[in-house]
């Protein structure tokens, strides 16, 4: 079952910028965000629910200024949805548990085992340490 809020809870857990890219569809400024060039091993989650996405294993630097991610840990933990918005034909990504606007999805992830790149927005993200 989606998790469902108000506006004014989800902006009030999620802080300003969090809100403006998970609950508008929003977008991080490029390079810009902690996940980007963050190479610790581990689990990134929703922000907005924390339900597990990605695992560090599956994550590469695309050069693209936004973490990036050759597959989901669980393909029934995103939702991919058409997105035609600002002129261009892309593939959103949405956290299959409370909606929240992850980022997109390219197929030009090029040397990757799936030839994706899931290209995420850190603030979209949370992030859990792997316990050795």
């Amino acid at each position: 079952m989606a998790i469902e809020k108000t506006e004014e809870e989800w902006k009030q857990e999620l802080g300003e910028e969090s809100y403006r890219v998970l609950r508008q569809k929003g977008t991080e400024r490029p390079h810009t965000g902690a996940y980007n060039k963050f190479w610790d091993e581990g689990e990134y989650v929703c922000k907005g629910c924390n339900q597990v996405l990605f695992e560090s294993k599956t994550k590469f630097d695309a050069g693209c200024g936004w973490p990036s991610f050759y597959e989901s840990i669980d393909k029934s933990n995103v939702i991919e949805n058409p997105d035609y918005s600002h002129g261009m034909i892309r593939v959103e990504v949405l956290c299959s548990n409370c909606n929240g606007h992850l980022g997109h999805v390219f197929t030009d992830g090029h040397g990757t085992p799936t030839g994706l790149r899931y290209c995420i927005n850190s603030v979209s993200l949370g992030f859990q340490k792997k316990e050795n």
